[in-house]
């Protein structure tokens, strides 16, 4: 068995052993769009979970790259909405693409093969082709600081106004959404992402 004490650690290596131990993660991927133009900005996120489903909360961190805030943060704090796309397999080539550095004028989405619908709930718009989408309003907005006091991450909570959801994914009659239908991804570390393999169930014990 290794053992490290973390503070003696670099982040880099805080990183290795934290993304290549928490797998698989699934991936938020963000749309949002600035208070000054109507460039929509998309982003994908591995830092992601659910909170509470009363109120209706899920969480995205998004680090900062040397203490500088990303879009996806700006955005949603300044006006406070953000669409949440579940990522799957049909849309993951197109949504790798959207991780690329661009200028701010620039939307990752028109290096994709993707479109925007209007939402029903926020003025950012969504994406046409993700087989779920959570609207969402902006709970709280958490800044990580390291131990020297620097900003390294904006922790999101946000909550969901409405949900749209495919056919394909949900059962209307039972209220329950389909795995296998939705074909999601998740990430690992690295490059490497993956499938949702095979299925096994546990009843809790009463």
């Amino acid at each position: 068995m290794y053992t490290f004490d973390a503070k003696g650690i670099p982040a880099k290596t805080h990183y290795k052993i934290l993304t290549g131990s928490i797998i698989p993660r699934p991936v938020a991927f963000v749309t949002t769009k600035s208070a000054d133009s109507d460039i929509v900005n998309a982003a994908p996120f591995s830092y992601f979970s659910i909170v509470s489903a009363a109120p209706p909360l899920i969480s995205i961190s998004v680090q900062r790259a040397e203490g500088r805030q990303k879009d996806t943060a700006h955005h949603a704090i300044d006006t406070g909405e953000l669409v949440v796309h579940i990522s799957t397999e049909p849309i993951v080539e197109d949504m790798n693409k959207t991780a690329a550095s661009l200028l701010p004028d620039e939307s990752e989405i028109d290096h994709t093969s993707l479109s925007l619908i209007p939402s029903t709930f926020v003025s950012v718009p969504g994406i046409k082709q993700a087989s779920i989408r959570l609207e969402c309003t902006l709970y709280d907005h958490i800044e990580i600081k390291d131990e020297d006091g620097s900003p390294t991450a904006d922790l999101l909570l946000a909550k969901v106004a409405g949900y749209h959801l495919s056919p394909d994914v949900y059962d209307e009659k039972t209220g329950y959404l389909d795995a296998k239908a939705i074909q999601p991804i998740s990430r690992l570390a690295g490059n490497d992402y993956s499938r949702l393999g095979e299925l096994f169930t546990l009843e809790r014990p009463k």
